[in-house]
């Protein structure tokens, strides 16, 4: 299984493969045309507290990574939303996860493909 990530505003590829969309929210200035993407799974995003409390603080991103995992074991709907994933992940030979965040590095798409990597 090939996973990828990028940021909702960076061009589209071919090589993308299936693009899903992992955030609550749509990203902010960017046409449903214009992003391309195959599937939002908006379930499967930190919650709001999560989200306001990580506020993409590189320092919290450990504890962050930990508090999201135990969302997505624990709330139904994550869970469901990280079983099609799952299964997308399975079915194609790529896809790539999108998300919103200015860093590329400490965001849910990055724990989102850890996920994927490790159980594939």
């Amino acid at each position: 299984m090939n996973v990828s990530i990028k940021r909702a505003y960076q061009s589209v590829n071919q090589n993308d493969g299936k693009r899903i969309l992992v955030d609550g929210i749509w990203p902010r200035g960017i046409a449903k045309e214009d992003l391309a993407i195959d599937l939002w799974l908006k379930e499967i995003a930190p919650s709001k507290k999560l989200r306001k409390w990580f506020d993409h603080d590189a320092d919290k991103f450990q504890e962050f990574k930990e508090s999201y995992k135990k969302e997505l074991e624990q709330d139904d709907e994550k869970k469901e939303a990280l079983q099609k994933l799952k299964e997308w992940n399975q079915s194609y030979k790529k896809i790539t996860l999108i998300f919103g965040a200015k860093d590329e590095e400490h965001n849910q798409a990055v724990v989102l493909k850890e996920l994927l990597e490790k159980k594939s």
